[in-house]
């Protein structure tokens, strides 16, 4: 299915060897097995006017490390340069989250083929201080197209309105459930989030668990009050379980209650009655079980950025349906320079509501039925696409599967795609991809309560952006993504600081610089 190059061994540092293999898709993927693994250093708070910059980049680099001070010049001279001025007080922005990856059945089945000290370090290769530090985790209510088949937690009893007999899978037992507390394990403060894909197919008007279709009858009535119980059956079940979710959203992709051929597990909701769901049914019910703002996070839409505006408005403009929310979610798939404004639109009509990206994954290509072992190209999607999102008001960025195999899935519905961390069970090893290392560069650096600062770019130069936060530890975080062909010198000038510090950034390439001020 792939070819491949002969596996190439790199000594990154004392610490890292990296062994790395050309599919022939543009970069490199970086294998780990019982024998070896890259893994990275812990941060450390460095001197005032020490500059770190990590570095990923097409020519091979995997989150390579350099240090200087500010006052240095890298000596390269570039035919382009960019100055980045950072100055807090011209203004302050949203303040992040988190980042993290989904835990679906598939993820789970494919990690459990390989030996336990992989499996474990793959949760490490995310969650830990030596890997990308996630500190976020987002889990199906029920299944999704990501496992082996389409099922809820209450199939086999029509009309069970009081759910006598919600039963968990054997799903969250086998592929969940051991992950998501061994994640915890390693990163105690991670949060977790749950989404339905369906309710029991009996609640909803055309009696399937996918094809579209809503919940029989309006808010207010039976059907919607108890899909509002079966959500809390999920938070109850799992907060038994030690896993007490940090927050829900509404429905997973609601817009496809629309879509008669949808081939996977859905439920539909317009913003008109997810609002009313949410005062009439939802957000009552959840606050009386002890699932309110104050303890589990409400996020609405969680569908693609073009409906995004529309459910903002329609929902948090209604009072009584916006006292139970606290956030907005959405999804990368019809992402586009077009509909990029919604985010600062839907942001206006109520800034003390979060923006979360909840879901963004490479979908299958043409027609090869495999996953693009070593993109390039995915990992600059991924990459400019996180800038991109963090520059307008959104607060942290949620990945699908954190683990797949070769082919994309499993994936009952055959709706297929691409993971960080691609497994190979005959082999017994797995691959890092790419752009792994692309959220890597924002989530090992940007911890929750980060904030982003005003910057100004001078020149603008072609296929630069850059975004920069400052982290609740005080450092600066400064992220440049070259999108070119071309070198490009950066220079950075601290407002704080009054000094400045210049690096070049490779064609192909992604920097994190981190600084302390004080």
């Amino acid at each position: 299915m792939h070819s491949r190059s002969p596996p190439k061994v790199w000594s990154l540092s004392s610490r890292r060897v990296k062994v790395a293999i050309d599919f022939g898709y543009g970069s490199t993927v970086c294998v780990c097995n019982l024998t070896h693994c890259d893994d990275l250093d812990a941060l450390k708070i460095t001197t005032k006017g020490v500059v770190t910059v990590f570095e990923t980049s097409k020519s091979g680099d995997r989150l390579e490390k350099t240090e200087f001070k500010f006052g240095d010049n890298s000596g390269f001279k570039a035919n382009k340069s960019q100055t980045i001025t950072v100055d807090k007080s011209k203004g302050i922005y949203q303040k992040i989250i988190g980042f993290g990856g989904a835990f679906t059945d598939s993820a789970g089945l494919n990690m459990k083929t390989l030996p336990e000290k992989l499996q474990n370090r793959i949760i490490s290769d995310y969650f830990s201080k030596s890997g990308i530090e996630y500190n976020l985790g987002r889990i199906p209510i029920g299944g999704s197209d990501f496992s082996t088949h389409a099922y809820s937690y209450d199939d086999n009893f029509t009309s069970d309105y009081a759910f006598d007999h919600f039963s968990f899978a054997k799903e969250d037992s086998d592929y969940k459930i051991p992950y998501l507390k061994a994640a915890k394990t390693i990163n105690p403060d991670v949060k977790y989030f749950g989404s339905p894909w369906a309710p029991p197919a009996w609640l909803k008007t055309n009696g399937k668990l996918n094809n579209g279709g809503y919940l029989k009858g309006n808010p207010g009535g039976t059907e919607y009050k108890a899909f509002a119980h079966y959500i809390v059956k999920f938070l109850d079940a799992y907060k038994a379980q030690g896993l007490p979710m940090w927050g829900i959203t509404v429905e997973n992709e609601p817009k496809a209650g629309d879509e008669p051929d949808y081939k996977f597990n859905c439920l539909g909701f317009t913003p008109e009655l997810q609002r009313d769901f949410l005062k009439l049914d939802l957000g009552p019910i959840l606050s009386a079980a002890g699932y309110g703002l104050n303890t589990t996070e409400l996020m609405i839409c969680d569908d693609q950025r073009p409906e995004l505006y529309n459910y903002a408005k329609t929902i948090l403009t209604d009072k009584e349906a916006a006292k139970y929310v606290s956030g907005v979610a959405f999804h990368w798939y019809d992402n586009s320079v077009e509909n990029l404004p919604n985010l600062d639109k839907a942001h206006a009509v109520d800034p003390s509501k979060f923006i979360l990206n909840t879901e963004g994954a490479e979908e299958w290509r043409d027609h090869d039925k495999h996953v693009y072992l070593g993109s390039w190209d995915t990992f600059e999607r991924y990459a400019n696409d996180i800038l991109v999102d963090l520059n307008h008001w959104t607060s942290g960025w949620v990945d699908w599967n954190i683990a797949l195999d070769e082919q994309g899935g499993p994936n009952w519905a055959g709706n297929l795609c691409d993971a960080p961390i691609i497994v190979n069970a005959k082999s017994q090893e797995y691959y890092k991809q790419p752009f792994f290392y692309a959220l890597g560069h924002f989530s090992k650096f940007l911890t929750p309560g980060s904030q982003r600062v005003f910057t100004s770019h001078e020149p603008s130069v072609n296929k630069l952006d850059s975004t920069t936060f400052v982290r609740p530890d005080g450092g600066t975080v400064v992220i440049a993504l070259n999108l070119g062909d071309d070198p490009i010198d950066i220079v950075i000038n601290d407002s704080e600081l009054k000094q400045k510090v210049s690096h070049s950034l490779k064609p192909r390439s992604i920097q994190t610089y981190i600084y302390y001020t004080k």
